[in-house]
């Protein structure tokens, strides 16, 4: 077995191949099936609208071999690009802001200590493309600069755009237009966000809620990695692309959705729960396991677990949860 997965994450000592194995041979059926879709509907081109089929195939999930590709196109990242020649470039030439360098070669080792090609052997070594695109970012957008969380985001995105200046302007996508304010100084967004989906699981899994309640445990203490890190080293790296296929078309929400399925899924295991620290525990472990590897599947249960949640529900959400984040501020 291969202890390495085709990403360069090693694979943990506990990792149960057979039932991978298992899956992914299920997997690659789909896989090739979508893949001949895909290449049908690209048609060897480098653009596509936006619309219902885009929408249906993307919930579907994007075949590797266009996912840096449509990424760019629905995030509307390409079009930044393309309207910006060199202007990544001329970032990277400009002075430097020597607190912004320093905090960010700090979290250099820190970033995937488990995937080789992150490796300060490895040839090429990733951490210098991420280096660049992070410093890059923070002289880009100087209200958020560099903030822990950016470096693993960063990292995937170079991952599977294998293109410095694509995960720089994906990077912009996320940040700039797409996650509303999680990574300011202030992480209003952030702990707007939490907050919001408090609300959420007490309109969709009032027993969770209750429990959370009873036990006075913050929302913040079970989820602020699910919001910062874009469930990176939390669920499967393929899941991991998969929600972000569907980050990348539809927004925010999406991170709502899958928040609720895994809760709502696991409502019967997390109510066993009967102190603060095993209500933590539990969190932790409904992250792990077949629901979660089972990409496919799991994609399905997040557009009809959570039933119906629309934008409106949310921004109304928001309002709300701001203020009380501003007054407890």
């Amino acid at each position: 077995f291969c202890s390495v997965d085709s990403y360069g994450f090693e694979r943990p000592e506990d990792f149960d191949y057979a039932s991978y194995e298992a899956f992914f041979s299920r997997y690659l059926v789909v896989l090739t099936r979508r893949a001949i879709k895909w290449s049908k509907l690209l048609k060897g081109n480098k653009s596509i609208q936006k619309s219902l089929k885009v929408k249906r195939y993307i919930r579907k999930g994007i075949p590797n071999e266009h996912r840096a590709l449509i990424w760019m196109i629905v995030s509307g990242a390409q079009a930044n690009m393309e309207q910006n020649p060199g202007y990544y470039h001329r970032l990277l030439e400009e002075e430097k802001n020597d607190k912004l360098v320093e905090a960010i070669k700090t979290d250099m080792n820190r970033t995937f200590p488990d995937n080789v090609k992150f490796r300060k052997t490895a040839d090429p070594c990733l951490q210098h493309t991420l280096y660049n695109v992070l410093v890059a970012y923070g002289h880009h957008n100087k209200a958020v600069g560099y903030c822990q969380g950016m470096n693993f985001i960063a990292g995937y995105l170079i991952l599977i755009t294998k293109n410095e200046e694509e995960s720089f302007w994906l990077l912009d996508a996320l940040i700039g237009r797409i996650l509303p304010d999680y990574y300011s100084p202030a992480m209003l967004g952030l702990k707007t966000d939490q907050e919001v989906l408090g609300e959420l699981v007490k309109m969709k899994v009032p027993a969770v809620a209750e429990l959370m309640e009873r036990h006075g445990v913050m929302w913040t203490l079970v989820v602020s990695r699910w919001f910062i890190c874009l469930f990176i080293d939390i669920l499967p790296v393929e899941t991991v692309l998969r929600i972000w296929d569907c980050l990348f078309y539809e927004g925010s929400k999406i991170i709502f959705r899958v928040a609720l399925t895994l809760i709502k899924q696991h409502q019967a295991f997390i109510l066993e729960a009967t102190n603060f620290p095993d209500i933590c525990d539990k969190f932790k472990q409904i992250t792990k396991g077949t629901f979660v590897t089972e990409c496919h599947s799991f994609m399905q249960k997040i557009f009809t677990d959570p039933g119906s949640l629309p934008m409106a529900t949310i921004n109304k959400l928001r309002e709300t949860c701001r203020e009380k984040v501003l007054s407890q501020g």
